[in-house]
């Protein structure tokens, strides 16, 4: 007589979770995921960023978060949050001095998986969950380097985007940590030090670990020259950095989005220092008071950080009202598309003027260097432009009537919001939690909000059978 075997208990991952109800998790969790990459990359976008920032705020949440080891409340960890996620640097509170060194860490990988960028994101969670890329997770993935590089070479450009992150951070690291050991700092301290601000300034965040800031070394280049050169690369964008990294500074190889992103960058870096001094020179509220080589130098830190970085050397109450106005409209141009910069893009503002030039001179095509942009491309960029200053406009609008603060400050803090840059006049910190609540849309609509328009508009084309008469109605 055979006696029957007991049937295997499944296992228990928890409490009343067996191994096969984990498993059926896991796959809809996957399935869940593969349906929303194959119908709307952009909703993918979105929910990866969503997600990202509710577990952040969770963490910041925490006791072990604050020095104080009280929680923090909802709408200061929340704030703080989105700021790190979407790569801002506008604060509520102090980082150096409300965080405890758990809560900067977590600030700090904030910063670094959001600098990434939303697609890529998006991209990775895709693979993390699935295991694989199918078709549509490609072209996400593409999409978020610009078209960098084929289908096939999509999972080896997100490995070159990560490691291509750690390997600049890293030599900004040791460009920094020496410098910070020079000036007294406990070994440990300098090291974390120069991670934070290497981590930092190259996905253009502007959170600083002191609490003054980075205004002591106002005259120190060994700390302003690594801060300026990560600012920029960051705001370059992967698909620039890998170009650079296979062609070098070879110019006939380089891509069309390379030479626009590149040329217009320097173009704003130059005219911005340049009028960033004139306007400057002589306040003895900011730099007045210093020599002509320190002048020289404030200006053009100035420039690289208004356009994404966050890092300041002067107070920005302090500047004239010429000077404010130069850097709203620096902050909302901001860096290069797939970038840790925000703004509507340097690439937009190339686009946008070519366009301009070529109706004044009665062209059919926007050509330059040989080549032609699409109709489709500037029809993109005028979405980013026009949806961009709407978001400012309602948010500033919100803002006038929660705070009551002047316009001016009203419009910078909201710019900076948008465009992910951080530079305040310290209304962050004086607005109440609604008005908190309404810079952190700004943020997060500021970093996923336009790009995802655009990849939207890039990836959902649709076939059409029939094409209406033309007529132009009267323009200008």
């Amino acid at each position: 007589m055979v006696q029957k075997q007991p049937k295997p208990r499944p296992a228990i991952l928890g409490p009343g979770l067996s191994d096969r109800e984990g498993t059926g998790i896991l796959t809809g969790l996957r399935d869940l995921i593969d349906n929303i990459a194959n119908t709307s990359p952009a909703r993918l976008a979105f929910s990866a960023f969503v997600v990202v920032i509710l577990l952040f705020t969770g963490l910041l949440t925490l006791p072990a978060s604050s020095a104080s080891g009280e929680s923090t409340p909802l709408h200061q960890a929340m704030f703080t949050a989105v700021s790190s996620v979407c790569v801002t640097g506008l604060t509520v509170v102090s980082t150096a001095t409300h965080w405890s060194f758990f809560g900067q860490l977590v600030i700090l990988l904030g910063i670094f998986v959001g600098g990434l960028g939303t697609l890529t994101l998006a991209s990775l969670l895709a693979l993390m969950v699935s295991k694989r890329l199918g078709v549509r997770g490609k072209l996400i993935a593409q999409e978020a380097m610009n078209n960098a590089g084929r289908l096939g070479e999509v999972g080896t450009l997100l490995r070159i985007v990560i490691v291509t992150s750690v390997v600049i951070e890293g030599a900004l690291a040791l460009a920094l940590i020496p410098r910070f050991l020079v000036l007294g700092e406990p070994f440990w301290q300098a090291v974390w030090h120069g991670v934070f601000y290497s981590i930092s300034s190259f996905n253009n965040a502007g959170f600083t670990p002191h609490s003054d800031g980075i205004v002591p070394y106002e005259t120190d280049l060994w700390i302003l020259v690594p801060l300026m050169l990560g600012v920029f690369l960051g705001s370059l964008g992967f698909p620039v950095v890998m170009v650079l990294q296979q062609n070098g500074l070879n110019w006939k190889k380089w891509n069309l989005h390379t030479k626009l992103t590149i040329q217009v960058s320097l173009i704003l870096l130059a005219a911005g220092a340049v009028l960033w001094a004139v306007m400057e020179w002589d306040n003895v509220r900011t730099i007045g008071n210093l020599g002509a080589g320190e002048k020289v130098i404030h200006s053009l830190f100035a420039s690289v950080m208004t356009r994404s970085g966050g890092f300041n050397l002067v107070d920005q109450n302090q500047m004239e009202s010429t000077t404010m106005l130069l850097t709203d409209a620096l902050m909302f141009a901001g860096g290069g598309s797939a970038s840790t910069a925000g703004g509507i893009k340097v690439t937009t503002i190339a686009v946008m003027f070519l366009a301009i030039v070529a109706e004044a001179r009665g062209d059919a095509d926007v050509k330059v260097y040989g080549r032609t942009i699409p109709q489709g491309t500037m029809r993109v960029a005028i979405s980013v432009i026009v949806a961009g200053a709407t978001l400012v406009s309602v948010a500033a609008f919100l803002l006038l009537q929660i705070s009551g603060a002047s316009l001016d400050r009203v419009l910078f803090e909201t710019i900076s919001a948008f465009a992910t840059v951080g530079l305040s006049t310290n209304l962050s910190a004086e607005l109440p939690p609604s008005g908190a609540y309404v810079l952190s849309a700004l943020m997060f609509a500021g970093r996923v909000g336009t790009v995802t328009l655009a990849a939207a508009l890039a990836l959902r084309q649709r076939s059409q059978l029939y094409h209406y008469p033309e007529e132009r109605p009267i323009i200008g």
